[in-house]
């Protein structure tokens, strides 16, 4: 009995033991909340353990796997927008990416607005997300939920319970950021050619009878507050048009707004330029100002609509870019950028109405009005770019890598910085005599954004541009590798071993080895080869959004002394946990562990971690003999460039020990 007793008991610390290892610190729960008739708000929270973290929805290219949420379509309900944050991520730099990453941390809640059409419905679905802290990451996880609504009580069959919820608004969008950049660009669009001389008009406008100075101001507000409420009316429309989170996924992913976007980006670039002008019809013009010659207070208004029609050549491609930013599904947006816009176009001109005595101080017109209107070109030349990223990222196009991307760049800005010095003249730029101090700082400025770029173009991360760059993976000058290759052709030496394969590996068309190095993608595979050669396998437990993996590789794996040992010393099996490349049904695997079919090449090697080392943390280097068992300890996340080669060096020390056994 005791002894029965003393199995069990060791089977069961042995069973607790291996599902300590699994790296899983986030349990979810699932429930909803009725919002009013027949409208509800499905509810995802996030519990996350202590010095771990999730990724937010909103994850910039090249960057880990964001949260998303995969919700079945049934008859019962209909969707109104898309899942959302309730809870505020918080920004971290992350080394291994090069950019700022949005991270939830203790806790995080996500939503989804529904519409009953039926009394009973279930909705089903699956949340995927992606775990990490400091030394490892998880494979991306689905978990699956199903929540069933009545009108008269909720049930929640979930993995895990539920907790009442209570009532959360959602979060903003960044829309003081937005009014503030709204703001700055209608300041830009009062200096430009179409715009500023039309000041000492305006103000001639309300000078006259200036005998009655409270009537005078009165009109320069009704002025000011016009060209507010025109462009705040352009947002109003945007918004109602736009609003919903379907339109603005089709509106930032499809190719066919990407790609108008694009070219009328290129067009209000072109018209900046001088090649020629975008202009309303003639007779809206004459409509308005035929009201303004009426005089009265409606005539101030009627003065806001002409100013607007007919600065509209300069202000139009302002304005679009803008509107293109703000229809973005929240209805706020359009509105709150066209405020902005108008707020600062109309400020000069009602100051200056309200004060004409200012107008002394005012600099005079000239070609440094042109300028700007170039410089603007030249902005909006380089922001279309993105459009076309768009493109061909969404569709795997691969046409446009990251050093494509950053070349057009350079040559943008850097003509940009010859303009501004006066080396190259559009048709209606005056002579540049000398250059001003603020010109000078600019010039300054731009060369140095200029040389920042270049970088880029041999693997800088360029982090705080990450927004705007194809993924750092596009980049097509591998310094790395090119290092190896000389050094396997300087050095004879070496060039026996270097890139020694057994057979073509499987898959080194959608995955390729850092630094240079060669190996395997197929766990079967490399094991033959390493068996056929000789030597220790190093098996590689990574993944496409793994932080940890990209750092390891980085400043690890980048070590001369690393990398010689690994060139020489081992077959390496590179294993993508997180792939989602399905395979043909011949090569499905049927998990021991939860008996589920691995169809997917990450599932399988996620499946595989799992089994036999008792783990699916991210990165794992597992140093094994040629049946794929361990010769030492495992070794996760370890920056210690020491501590790495010595561990290499313990497995190659076992592996010919038992070789000679």
């Amino acid at each position: 009995m005791f002894k029965r007793l003393t199995i069990i008991l060791s089977l069961f610390f042995i069973v607790l033991a291996a599902k300590s290892q699994i790296y899983d610190p986030v349990t979810w729960e699932f429930g909803y909340e009725k919002m009013g008739d027949k409208q509800y708000e499905l509810v995802f929270t996030a519990t996350i353990e202590e010095h771990s973290h999730i990724y937010s929805m909103d994850i910039p290219d090249g960057g880990p796997i964001p949260t998303s949420f995969r919700l079945d379509t049934i008859p019962g309900f209909s969707f109104n927008g898309s899942a959302y944050e309730v809870t505020k991520p918080v920004e971290m730099l992350d080394e291994a990416f090069g950019f700022k990453i949005k991270t939830f941390s203790t806790k995080a809640e996500f939503r989804q607005k529904i519409t009953a059409l039926k009394p009973t419905f279930e909705v089903n679905g699956a949340v995927n997300f992606m775990a990490c802290n400091n030394a490892t990451c998880s494979p991306p996880k689905d978990v699956d939920f199903s929540i069933s609504i009545s009108e008269v009580k909720g049930t929640i069959k979930p993995t895990q319970g539920s907790q009442p919820v209570a009532p959360v608004s959602g979060s903003g969008r960044g829309l003081l950021k937005f009014f503030l950049i709204s703001l700055l660009a209608g300041f830009a669009g009062v200096l430009t050619p179409c715009v500023f001389p039309m000041i000492p008009m305006t103000v001639a406008f309300f000078s006259q009878g200036s005998e009655n100075r409270s009537k005078a101001v009165v009109k320069a507000l009704i002025f000011g507050v016009s060209i507010v409420l025109i462009y705040a009316s352009l947002g109003i429309i945007v918004s109602l048009t736009s609003a919903g989170a379907g339109f603005a996924n089709t509106l930032s992913t499809h190719w066919i707004p990407n790609l108008l976007f694009f070219a009328l980006f290129v067009v209000f670039a072109t018209s900046f330029f001088g090649a020629f002008e975008i202009i309303l019809p003639n007779s809206w013009v004459a409509g308005a100002d035929s009201k303004v010659d009426k005089g009265g207070m409606l005539a101030s208004f009627f003065l806001g609509i002409t100013t607007v029609i007919v600065s509209f050549s300069c202000t139009g491609p302002i304005i679009g870019a803008l509107l293109v930013e703000a229809a973005s599904g929240d209805v706020l947006r359009p509105t709150i950028g066209m405020i902005g816009f108008g707020v600062a176009f109309a400020l000069p001109f009602t100051i200056f109405a309200l004060f004409p005595s200012v107008m002394s101080r005012m600099p005079k017109s000239g070609g440094w009005l042109n300028s700007i209107k170039v410089v603007l070109g030249f902005i909006m030349l380089a922001f279309s770019m993105k459009f076309l990223m768009t493109i061909d990222s969404v569709y795997s196009l691969g046409l446009i890598s990251r050093d494509v991307f950053l070349a057009i760049w350079i040559v943008l800005f850097s003509l940009m910085g010859l303009y501004l010095m006066g080396r190259i003249k559009f048709s209606h730029d005056s002579d540049l005599h000398h250059i001003g101090t603020f010109r000078l700082f600019l010039i300054i400025a731009v060369f140095s954004f200029v040389i920042y770029l270049i970088p880029g173009l041999f693997g800088s991360p360029l982090s705080g541009l990450s927004s705007f760059l194809p993924s750092q993976s596009s980049t097509e000058l591998n310094i790395p590798r090119l290092i190896s290759e000389n050094r396997s052709y300087s050095t004879p030496a070496q060039s026996t071993t270097v890139g020694k394969l057994c057979s073509e590996p499987k898959y080194s068309d959608i995955f390729d080895m850092p630094a240079g190095l060669t190996g395997y993608f197929d766990y079967r595979q490399g094991l033959a080869c390493a068996k056929e050669q000789g030597k220790p396998v190093l098996i590689d437990f990574k993944g496409h959004a793994c932080a940890n993996c990209k750092l390891m590789e980085a400043k690890v794996w980048s070590d001369p002394e690393v990398l010689r040992r690994l060139r020489d010393n081992f077959v390496i099996i590179s294993l993508y946990a997180d792939d989602r490349k399905e395979l043909p049904e011949s090569e499905w695997v049927t998990s021991a562990i939860d008996g589920k079919v691995k169809k997917t090449i990450g599932k399988i090697n996620e499946d595989l971690e799992i089994s036999k080392f008792k783990t699916n943390a991210l990165p794992l280097y597992v140093i094994t003999d040629h049946e794929g068992n361990a010769l030492n300890t495992p070794m996760p996340t370890n920056l210690n460039v020491e501590e790495y080669k010595k561990w290499l060096d313990e497995g190659v020390e076992l592996f010919n020990a038992k070789k000679v056994k």
